[in-house]
């Protein structure tokens, strides 16, 4: 970012600019968004946003970031809920939240995950990885039963994320896909349900 906004007009000048990179990108494409379309749906000029942003791919960065922050306070505010829950419904729940965030405001983040390829996005996820590892170990201090399986845990998270996360991901992104999204979230939770079944009876 070219310069970082300090006055709280500012702030909503740069949010407003991440917002219309979202809908540039669902309305133009990756290869047809420009600046100036972003600057045409924010309402600034392109002198506001080369102001703060140095070029497109800053802003493409700052999308990335108000991506996986949006993930991380769903996933936060879904934990309470999440470790009252057994291992199967618990799966179930985060994944349909997670659905459900991804298609908010007519699936503009279904939009922006169709190019999700073509950014680096490893930073961020980093953060996500992060949290999920929080939440399962809030998860096991909640259920006891679990904490033999503790050292287990990074394992365990890493594959919600890539088994999970990413199946959601790709199956909402993909035309015409040969199962219902039910019977993709019926096949995650047995997934996991028979991996921390597995983790139980080896420990």
């Amino acid at each position: 970012m070219a310069r970082k906004p300090q006055q709280n007009r500012a702030k909503v000048m740069v949010e407003s600019i991440v917002e219309a990179g979202f809908i540039s990108l669902a309305k133009h494409g990756l290869e047809h968004t420009t600046t100036r379309h972003i600057a045409d749906i924010a309402g600034v000029s392109i002198g506001s946003i080369y102001e703060y942003f140095s070029n497109k791919e800053m802003i493409y960065n700052a999308m990335h970031e108000h991506f996986m922050t949006e993930v991380i306070v769903m996933l936060q505010a879904s934990t309470p809920a999440f470790v009252q829950k057994n291992v199967r419904e618990g799966v179930e729940f985060i994944l349909y939240r997670f659905s459900d965030l991804l298609k908010k405001d007519n699936n503009l983040y279904l939009h922006y995950l169709r190019y999700m390829g073509h950014f680096d996005h490893a930073k961020h996820m980093i953060k996500v990885e992060q949290v999920l590892m929080d939440i399962v170990m809030q998860y096991v201090i909640h259920n006891p039963q679990l904490i033999k399986i503790a050292p287990h845990i990074p394992r365990f998270s890493y594959i919600i994320i890539n088994a999970g996360i990413f199946s959601i991901m790709r199956y909402l992104t993909t035309p015409n896909p040969l199962i219902s999204f039910d019977e993709l979230i019926m096949g995650l939770s047995d997934m996991v349900e028979s991996y921390v079944n597995t983790l139980l009876s080896k420990a």
